[in-house]
């Protein structure tokens, strides 16, 4: 229905609400019987009370008002519009007619119209609260939360088209105090204990989990009682989401794998980051990649005075660039298209732009690739690394940060080897340069390309079934922008040769991770989806480290944060090593394996 045909019919209610309560109260001050010296005086008062009201309804905008999510401010201000038209109108009525017109007609009339309008009101409202008990199969909803924001979503069930079909069972939570309570008239019907048997009570189909302001541990305990029923589990963001605007409250989202690590926001020194970001010339490789384009998403909050966005892929530079000029229209950006393997285009790089902080994220990642393609490997990953390093170091960049991995410690694979040359490189680098050359080494981040997380979605979405490499396989996991936060921290904290380790918290078991997910999809484990071991790939290990064994840690400012223990670097050997690498890249495997083997005393190759 139109707006202007609603309000037409309530306009039209309102007046015959009107002249319906004052026929009505004429009748009961004279038992029944209007005197013919008062019915000239009933139509006049009538026709202003018409007129008045109505207008001091118009002022209160009584009809701009959605009367399905109408609340006790609504209330209020129909009381309000009434009372001060209805005291007009018999004030001017008396003074028209020249006679008092009898009190108890004027209060009755009140009494009436307050009870009739706002009636009429919320008519509609109950209509809509109790659509769904027409429903032959209503959508069972329990909220977990009995807060501010599970009243919010409670209102938004009753009443949203978005939740034709479904109904409000009750709330869960922990608060003693409001159990047997009623929250808009839901019952509090217990804590996270008894979720279980609820769910299995009223056959609930949904869970909301409506708990923003929680900390992520409680967030992730639900989650996990949640995960042992068949209900399908939505969340409400969290609440700096609200706070920065980028969610409405009536925001449901699924859960994801994320809120099942139960870990605390990152906290961050900002002081310290502006020092080393905000105003300077700041040049991210491989940008347009998972943690290179979430990078350059969190420097641009820092105000630097140019960012520099270096990419191979055009496509994902466009796409990192058009979103960074959407969401931060006074950053400077520079798109650079460039292969970190093409020493002389760094050098022109590092010459035109001279970049006071770097952050290197370009690498090569993807483990049982790498594994075939080792050249390629060493190639990026190791002389990459090389070129931009040794362009950091001539053209005087203040602080240089590569992205390391936990593959590094005692590498299984070609890829973890070339990293661990890399930071062997920069570490070495660092003994003869100004430059402050740091690595930062972490797990697994969720939803990066390539990764698990992502493949596991897409088998889910095909009906299965889901493959895992083996049933004892565990590694640790991150969010990007969590990651990506610590990074930044780190490189504030750097004074030239550390590597700094991030506090990835437990590991995670593959195989809980890939049936959490189905579960999460609304599907039983083996039942609706099937899950296949499909054996460990080239190059994987079943347990990742993140300390050499000559590796110590020491603390930081940071509680997640920890730095591990320089290695002595012979810098000549190390030279003379990249020598040789040079000589068997576009070799057979076995020789390029075998070079590695000998700069990595951990890695070892299977000929």
């Amino acid at each position: 229905m139109s707006y202007r045909r609603r309000m037409l019919i309530i306009l039209v209610v309102d007046i015959i609400i009107i002249w319906v309560a004052i026929g009505v109260s004429y009748l009961f001050r004279f038992n029944g019987s209007i005197p013919p010296r008062y019915e000239g005086q009933m139509l006049l008062f009538a026709v202003v009370t018409t007129i008045i009201c109505g207008s001091s309804l118009a002022f209160f905008r009584m009809y701009r008002r959605m009367w399905q999510y109408a609340s006790i401010g609504e209330i209020l201000e129909l009381f309000k519009a009434i009372v001060i038209g209805m005291v007009l109108s018999y004030t001017v009525a008396s003074l028209i007619f020249g006679e008092r017109i009898p009190l108890s007609i004027g209060s009755r009339t009140l009494e009436l119209m307050l009870l009739l309008m706002g009636g009429s009101r919320f008519l509609w409202r109950l209509i809509r609260v109790n659509r769904s008990i027409k429903s032959e199969e209503p959508n069972n909803i329990l909220v977990v939360g009995a807060g501010d924001c599970g009243a919010l979503i409670a209102k938004e069930i009753m009443t949203s088209d978005r939740f034709q079909g479904s109904r409000l069972i009750g709330f869960i939570d922990d608060n003693g105090y409001k159990r047997n309570m009623q929250v808009m008239g839901v019952p509090v019907m217990g804590g996270r204990d008894h979720i279980e048997f609820i769910v299995q009570k009223y056959d609930i189909h949904d869970i909301v989990i409506a708990m923003p302001s929680a900390k992520r541990s409680d967030i992730s305990d639900i989650i996990n009682i949640c995960k042992l029923t068949r209900a399908k589990v939505k969340i409400i963001p969290a609440i700096n989401d609200f706070i920065t605007g980028r969610l409405a409250v009536q925001t449901l989202r699924n859960v994801e794998v994320e809120d099942l690590l139960g870990r605390e926001t990152v906290n961050i020194d900002m002081k310290g980051i502006m020092d080393y970001v905000t105003d300077k010339v700041a040049l991210v490789t491989g940008a347009g990649g998972s943690i290179g384009s979430e990078l350059c998403r969190q420097i641009a909050s820092y105000q630097p005075s140019k960012l520099l966005l270096l990419g191979h892929g055009e496509n994902s530079i466009y796409l990192i660039e058009m979103e960074l000029k959407n969401k931060f229209p006074n950053v400077h950006l520079e798109t650079v298209i460039a292969d970190i393997q093409d020493r002389d285009r760094m050098d022109e790089i590092f010459a035109s732009f001279k970049p006071q902080v770097v952050f290197h994220a370009a690498a090569h990642k993807h483990v049982p690739l790498m594994e075939r393609n080792p050249s390629e490997a060493v190639k990026n990953n190791v002389f990459g690394t090389k070129n931009v390093a040794d362009a950091a170091d001539k053209y005087g960049t203040q602080r240089f940060v590569m992205i390391s991995s936990d593959k590094a410690v005692n590498p299984s694979s070609v890829m973890g080897a070339t990293k661990r040359i890399a930071e062997m490189y920069i570490q070495s680098i660092n003994a003869t340069s100004n430059t402050q050359f740091v690595a930062v080494r972490f797990g697994n981040v969720l939803g990066s390309r390539g990764s698990v997380i992502p493949r596991f979605k897409e088998q889910i979405a095909a009906g299965g079934p889901v493959t895992v490499t083996h049933p004892d396989m565990v590694r640790y996991f991150m969010t990007i922008p969590e990651a990506v936060q610590l990074v930044i921290q780190a490189g504030a904290y750097a004074k030239g040769g550390e590597i700094f380790i991030l506090d990835m918290g437990k590991p995670v078991r593959i195989l809980d991770l890939a049936k959490d997910l189905i579960r999460l999809s609304g599907f039983e484990p083996d039942v609706d989806i099937k899950v296949q071991f499909s054996g460990m790939r080239e190059g994987e290990k079943l347990f990742e480290e993140l300390l050499t064994e000559s590796e110590a840690t020491t603390a930081t400012q940071h509680e997640r944060i920890y730095i591990g223990k320089p290695s002595d670097i012979n810098r000549a050997e190390l030279d003379m090593q990249f020598r040789r690498f040079e000589k068997v890249l576009g070799e057979d495997h076995h020789s390029v394996k075998a070079a590695i083997e000998r700069l990595v005393p951990f890695y070892s190759h299977v000929s």
